[in-house]
């Protein structure tokens, strides 16, 4: 419950939790700004984006859940003119006017040597690194955790009060040796960040409902 002033002063109750949802729930409007009026943002205002808007991303999608705490995403701002000249030419055409229009590009990458850091993050797993000795098995586990994550960096985009525009129409190996060269990452998704442009989204596209997705047994 919030409390809200009406005009006499006096002070009245409202719940801002949807109806039917527990004391726990995210106010409504937190959930639009995060789920129903967000959409995918094709252009941008050149507003920029500053520093601390960027930590405060990696600061919230830090707590995503992965398998073993393995937390292999790698994120590769994108922000100077002459990143920028690099990035645009590895996206698919149809991409490269969006990317240029968005103050920040971020290149998502799974790190597939995430194993090396395991005996600080998994301490009570003494064996958790030599768990994914297997190149292939720990590639896959890899990119599936880092694209866990990334669900959770759309996310912390929109609570950070910016709009994000993931696209994933790049040349991947391009991508990996024009920025990630010398490392263990590979990229799997790029993300448009920035303040929505007016007629920067298109209109929502249907979704399918509860009974046509869900089963409850």
């Amino acid at each position: 419950m919030t409390a809200i002033y009406d005009d006499a002063d006096t002070i009245t109750t409202r719940s801002l939790v949807t109806d039917g949802l527990g004391s726990g729930a995210l106010h409504r409007e937190a959930t639009d700004r995060l789920f129903r009026e967000a959409h995918t943002a094709y252009a941008f205002t050149d507003e920029p984006v500053s520093d601390a808007e960027l930590a405060e991303i990696y600061d919230l999608a830090r707590y995503a859940p992965t398998a073993m705490n393995t937390q292999p995403l790698r994120i590769t701002f994108i922000r100077s003119d002459e990143a920028k000249a690099r990035l645009l030419p590895h996206l698919a055409e149809g991409n490269r006017a969006k990317a240029a229009s968005a103050p920040v590009v971020a290149i998502l990458s799974a790190d597939t040597d995430f194993h090396e850091t395991l005996p600080r993050l998994l301490p009570h797993v003494p064996n958790a690194r030599d768990r994914f000795a297997d190149d292939v098995a720990r590639e896959q586990a890899a990119l599936f955790n880092a694209t866990l994550q990334a669900g959770y960096v759309i996310l912390a985009i929109r609570a950070a009060g910016l709009d994000a525009g993931p696209m994933g129409g790049f040349d991947k190996a391009g991508l990996d040796a024009e920025f990630l060269s010398g490392t263990a990452q590979r990229s799997f998704l790029v993300v448009n960040i920035g303040h929505v442009a007016e007629g920067g989204t298109y209109p929502r596209s249907p979704r399918l409902e509860h009974n046509e997705a869900v089963t409850v047994l």
